[in-house]
């Protein structure tokens, strides 16, 4: 089995791309891998990217995309093609810049609250509409709350480069917070890792598509926050366009 080409990693703009070239290695009744692939698989919180795959002159749409042995298997509605048939990928960018926006914007939201707070990054989940992020703190106050909202928008404000680049996990785990990052939930035997770094705010190991700067976010607004037992809080957010 031939491994995927991750055409939005590492990079983020990579993640801009819109289009692409690729053949079919593996194909089985309404599933398609691909040598190479720009559609995001559903993992780290991040839902799959949609669009279309075009063959022979017409279009199969991708409704999901999920991990099959680390490689991106998609699902396709319509005749599939043969191993081996080349086909041109194009991704819903409207779609997929929304998860771009609200990813980058959890990983600056979850460094306000441990910086604030040493309140851990417990779970989140990404949509184009709202996202939400659960922290280790038993409830967030209304003056705290407006607080992290502003500290938020100041770094979107800020228009922060966003960086993104592979290194090796040992390197890495010498010069970030462990406990912040989670680091011990990836499996050892992952060796090199890819890292998004926004500016001196968050550094964190993260196979998503990001922004590549802070400036393209727009305004975060928290609509509330959910008790979710056990010391556990959950923020819930929105974004207003830049």
């Amino acid at each position: 089995m031939a491994d995927t080409d991750l055409l939005y990693l590492p990079d983020p703009e990579r993640a801009y791309e819109k289009t692409f070239e690729a053949e079919v290695v593996e194909a089985s009744d309404d599933h398609l891998k691909l040598d190479r692939t720009l559609f995001y698989p559903t993992g780290g919180g991040q839902p799959h990217d949609e669009g279309t795959i075009e063959v022979d002159g017409r279009q199969l749409s991708v409704t999901d995309v999920r991990k099959d042995h680390g490689d991106p298997l998609h699902e396709v509605t319509g005749e599939v093609p043969a191993e081996g048939t080349p086909v041109t990928g194009e991704i819903d960018w409207t779609r997929r810049h929304q998860l771009m926006r609200m990813h980058t914007a959890q990983h600056v939201l979850s460094a306000v609250v441990y910086d604030e707070w040493d309140a851990v990054t417990k779970g989140n989940q990404i949509h184009t509409d709202y996202s939400r992020v659960d922290f280790d703190v038993d409830e967030v106050t209304e003056d705290e709350l407006e607080r992290i909202e502003n500290a938020c928008n100041e770094v979107f404000d800020d228009d922060i480069p966003v960086e993104g680049y592979e290194e090796e996990r040992s390197r890495l785990k010498k010069r970030i917070d462990t406990e912040r990052t989670l680091l011990h939930l990836i499996p050892d035997h992952i060796t090199t890792l890819r890292v998004v770094e926004i500016g001196d705010v968050d550094i964190t190991p993260c196979a998503g598509t990001h922004v590549e700067r802070t400036g393209e976010i727009g305004e975060m607004r928290i609509l509330r926050t959910e008790n979710k037992g056990s010391g556990r809080t959950r923020i819930v957010y929105d974004l207003q366009e830049p």
